[in-house]
């Protein structure tokens, strides 16, 4: 992968830089603040671009801010907002901007295992989504179209919500002590109560997530 970092914290920015190279990566360009993550990612185009939220000069939301504008302006390049802080203000918008490159959202206290990182930012590289647990609960908590979703069951809810947060069939079904089968199953369900008719311009599975998060 061809990554850009953006990372006020030196020691962090470095760091990851780092472990991303030895693990085979390319990191095209570390900045320290929003505007230079523009330039960057307008310059190197890379596969994913890591961002934290709060950087100079404010060290508000300068970062989901331009994560936002960059899934507008570059929507083949992955977003990953990488922070120690859940802002449900823009990220809803950062991961409802198209249905490829959705993003991914993790906390920085949150990731005990680099590996698990690491394959979070492949994830998102190639078009995915991986979302922390505790984002997907305050996002849904925020959410103002909450009742769109009111005719899903309690277990196709609960599928949803793995969902976003990138598990495959697989590992659905080991999370939830179920078969494969009976994931596909509610998967199916799922598309049909939102209203996801198959279609070749679309990934259903990631529409849906989107719905969940609106």
């Amino acid at each position: 992968m061809r990554i850009v970092i953006a990372e006020d914290n030196a020691i962090l920015r470095d760091g990851l830089a780092q472990l991303l190279i030895e693990r085979g990566h390319e990191v095209v360009a570390i900045v320290g603040d929003a505007p230079s993550l523009g330039a960057a990612v307008a310059e190197h185009l890379p596969d994913v671009a890591v961002v934290d939220i709060r950087m100079p000069p404010t060290f508000t939301d300068e970062g989901l801010v331009e994560a936002v504008g960059l899934r507008r302006r570059f929507p083949d390049v992955g977003v990953l907002v990488f922070s120690q802080w859940v802002e449900t203000r823009y990220a809803a918008e950062l991961l409802a901007g198209q249905a490829a490159g959705v993003g991914c959202y993790l906390l920085k206290d949150r990731v005990a295992d680099v590996g698990e990182f690491v394959d979070a930012l492949q994830r998102v590289a190639a078009g995915g989504t991986a979302l922390d647990p505790e984002v997907v609960t305050q996002l849904i908590g925020s959410s103002r179209k909450a009742d769109a979703l009111g005719a899903l069951t309690p277990r196709e809810r609960e599928v949803l919500g793995l969902m976003a947060q990138g598990l495959s069939n697989g590992a659905l079904a080991s999370s939830l002590h179920v078969t494969e089968r009976a994931i596909e199953k509610h998967i199916g369900n799922i598309f049909t109560k939102l209203d996801l008719p198959p279609s070749t311009g679309h990934h259903r599975r990631v529409l849906a997530v989107l719905r969940y998060l609106e």
